[in-house]
């Protein structure tokens, strides 16, 4: 168990948390959620002990061991895989080498063979001589190929080192886990296997992550950091989201009749703890949820961006058309002879390992880059609107304000009133639209992009990787947003729940020609699975 007591903690004038007390237990998963600043991965930094807290305390289980993910990925550049897995478990790691440094000496002593059996019996209650199988098992399970255990990390592709971080962070079984964003840079099938080993996982975690879907499968609990505080629900991600939604329309009912909120808190319990996706999850969140009471939610403090897209036309009965494209980059083909059709209606989700392919693709169906050979037609009744990945040269160097910044792009020169409507909906009110747009942040610039797409009123959306930057609150208002848009959307994204909820066909990039495929996400992945089994 780990356990927080009155933690707080100040930078300069602003406030991140004050007189925190929470338990974290065993057996249970805690999604850590708030906003951007909030101070979500400070925290996981203070139970590690990597920060101090000004005042209160982090206390750890006797003899309890915490083991935390990572971010550092060239730490470790000339040693060897397997080696860099072990040293998760930092004694057992510790015994294992002082007992074999004591073999290697040439002068042996009755001393060095009473040390020796020291170390080997503690090494023996670390399970320390079946550490290299177990490692190489977490291995594999995360997509890192036998070949590649001897190499050293040097060696490795940027891709298998956060592999090779992760597994050593599950390595030996923690008491306390600590998950920064764990699910970033992994592929389809490196995920399922993470959240496989979590629902199975005894011990206790504390994930942070921006993925819907990994917190929804994973989570026995949310951590909310809200007002300085963290407060603690039962359940995954939907449930928090649901439920304080649900707490805020009962505040805004405050004359409805308490029996008629209860009946309503009771039927949204029961609709939860039925669809639980996972059976162990599913039994200890309804003996939990089954003791809520209308007291335990509360509405939270967040502020959801407004998004709605709305084309201006229809499209006609032709849409997109796309006929042997290929094209090389430093004389890697990079696009290989890629066919696929786009119907009016579609939502397409782009998928496939090479990351340059998909962002290629979608610049050169904006015109932005030529192809090599091949074709692209648009239907005539077709208008585009482009969110790229890297849209540092919208902002960089522009001088003025946002409202100005914005209304370069309103279609009629609309009034400033018009202008500040669309950026308040983005949460930029007041003296926030007077900010330049060349000092904004990550975050700010996408609300920037997703506010200057809505006003193009364009039937067709291309987004590549939008959720980057953004905090749950936008990533949730702007999935709904998709949801309801009208119009054909062709996206890249990593957020499963995205693909899921708003694909209905799978376009694949391969490394020759293109999967095309009216089928959801889950259908999809499912296939993948098979095809790697």
């Amino acid at each position: 168990m780990m356990q927080v007591s009155d933690v707080s903690l100040r930078f300069g004038d602003k406030k991140l948390f004050e007189d925190v007390n929470i338990k974290f237990t065993p057996g249970n998963c805690y999604g850590l959620i708030g906003a951007n600043g909030a101070g979500k991965s400070t925290f996981l930094n203070i139970l590690s002990g990597e920060i101090d807290a000004q005042s209160g305390n982090v206390s750890l289980a006797k003899d309890a061991r915490l083991a935390v993910l990572k971010q550092d990925h060239y730490a470790y550049e000339s040693e060897q895989v397997l080696e860099v897995v072990m040293m998760g478990y930092e004694r057992m790691y510790q015994v294992r080498k002082e007992k074999d440094e004591i073999y290697m000496k040439p002068d042996f002593s009755d001393e060095d063979g009473m040390r020796a059996a020291e170390l080997e019996g503690e090494f023996a209650e670390m399970n320390g001589y079946e550490a290299e199988s177990d490692a190489a098992v977490l291995l594999q399970g995360l997509g890192v190929a036998d070949e590649k255990h001897y190499l050293t990390m040097a060696e490795l592709t940027e891709s298998d080192k956060v592999k090779v971080l992760l597994a050593q962070a599950l390595f030996g079984s923690p008491e306390v886990l600590l998950l920064d964003e764990p699910t970033n840079g992994l592929d389809i099938e490196a995920i399922h296997w993470l959240e496989d080993f979590l629902i199975n996982f005894e011990n206790t975690v504390i994930v942070v992550s921006h993925d819907r879907h990994f917190l929804n499968n994973v989570c026995t609990h949310i951590a909310d950091l809200d007002f300085g505080k963290i407060q603690l629900y039962v359940g995954n991600y939907d449930f928090w989201y649901e439920s304080s939604q649900l707490a805020l329309k009962m505040a805004q009912e405050r004359n409805k009749k308490k029996e008629e909120k209860v009946a309503e808190l009771k039927s949204f319990i029961a609709r939860f703890s039925a669809n639980a996706s996972k059976s162990k999850q599913a039994t200890s969140r309804k003996k939990l949820l089954d003791k809520i009471d209308l007291e335990d939610i509360r509405p939270s403090s967040r502020k959801y961006p407004y998004i709605a897209f709305k084309p201006e036309r229809e499209i006609g009965n032709d849409l997109l058309t796309v006929e042997n494209l290929t094209k090389s980059i430093d004389g890697k083909t990079i696009l290989n002879n890629v066919s696929f059709s786009v119907n009016p209606g579609d939502k397409v989700a782009l998928t496939g390992p090479n990351e340059q392919a998909k962002t290629l693709l979608m610049q050169i169906l904006m015109g932005e880059v030529e192809p090599d050979s091949g074709t692209y037609k648009w239907g005539i009744t077709t208008s585009r609107s482009y969110f790229p990945k890297d849209n540092s040269s919208y902002f960089s160097g522009r001088e003025g304000n946002l409202i100005e910044w914005l209304r370069q792009y309103s279609p009629d020169d609309q009034s400033e009133t018009f202008v500040r409507g669309f950026l308040g909906r983005m949460l930029f009110s007041g003296e926030e639209a007077k900010k330049s747009p060349s000092v904004l942040s990550g975050g700010e610039k996408v609300r920037c992009m997703l506010s200057k797409m809505m006003l193009s009123g364009a039937n067709v959306l291309l987004m590549d990787e939008p959720t980057n930057h953004l905090d749950l609150e936008s990533i949730t208002a702007l999935n709904n947003g998709l949801i309801e848009y009208k119009g054909s959307l062709i996206f890249a994204t990593h957020d499963h729940e995205f693909n899921q909820s708003l694909a209905n066909r799978i376009i694949e990039i391969q490394d020759e020609g293109a999967y095309n495929k009216e089928i959801t996400y889950d259908e999809y992945v499912q296939e993948r699975m098979k095809t790697k089994a």
